[in-house]
């Protein structure tokens, strides 16, 4: 009787996550989408699938195409996803309740998902090479996973040299500003210098302009005659309206 390739057994590099707590089944409509493609279509699938998993398959199939190029030394241009498939891992049980004092089971499932990825058939690789070719012919912005990678790697350079650039710069502008800060205190200390002399100044024109003018006397000289205006009328004043009134409102005596 003949069998198959076990799972173990199957060549390739490859790359596995345990006990993820996803289900196996929801695992394996991802898995399904990625099957036999190339990595580079494998991780534009993943990017854009729509399911939570997929983000956690993304990085498995990322840590199998890294153990292929470091570990055995293959390009990753001629990668393509062989094998993949989703492992039932072990369920926790959980218990909710429910009416009239009855428990209901949770089933929290978990799985182990791994990921084969293999070297494309030399004819595969003619055909992938020649439909590249022609892309980057015509315009297009599709290009190999390496060539990508030098570029994102040299942008993110040139990225880091302009940030420590103008961190520099910023630090020289700091040190000038330091010195301009210097001079606006000491021009400041002048102001406030000059307030003060103007200040005392003033105050001594206010105490001579009080010494001089007469006005002082004059205000003392009207205050009596005020008072007494106020007071009474025994210098010829008129009597008051109150006066007056009770003089007018007296009866006139009865004669004999």
């Amino acid at each position: 009787m003949a069998f198959g390739t076990k799972t173990n057994e199957r060549p390739g590099t490859r790359a596995q996550v345990r006990h993820l707590r996803v289900s196996a089944y929801k695992a394996r409509e991802v898995l399904d989408l990625i099957r036999g493609l190339h990595v580079d279509d494998a991780d534009g699938v993943l990017e854009f699938t729509e399911r939570a998993v997929a983000t956690e398959i993304r990085k498995v199939l990322g840590a199998a195409v890294a153990n292929a190029e470091h570990n055995d030394e293959i390009d990753p241009n001629e990668l393509y996803v062989s094998a993949c498939f989703a492992d039932e891992g072990p369920t926790m049980k959980r218990w909710r309740p429910r009416a009239r004092g009855r428990a209901t089971r949770i089933r929290k499932r978990t799985c182990h998902i791994t990921i084969i990825v293999s070297r494309m058939d030399p004819k595969q690789l003619e055909q992938r090479r020649a439909r590249t070719e022609a892309a980057v012919g015509r315009g297009g912005v599709r290009r190999d996973a390496a060539e990508a990678r030098r570029a994102r790697v040299a942008k993110s350079q040139a990225a880091r040299a302009a940030r420590e650039a103008e961190h520099d710069h910023d630090h020289d502008h700091e040190d000038h500003d330091h010195d301009h800060e210097d001079h606006d205190h000491e021009d400041a200390a002048d102001e406030v210098v000059t307030d003060e002399v103007v200040t005392d100044q003033v105050v001594e024109d206010l105490e001579t302009i009080e010494t001089d003018t007469p006005a002082a006397e004059e205000a003392a000289a009207s205050e009596p005659e005020a008072s007494d205006a106020m007071g009474g009328y025994a210098k010829g004043g008129e009597a008051p309206l109150d006066a007056q009134t009770d003089e007018g409102s007296q009866e006139p005596e009865e004669k004999s």
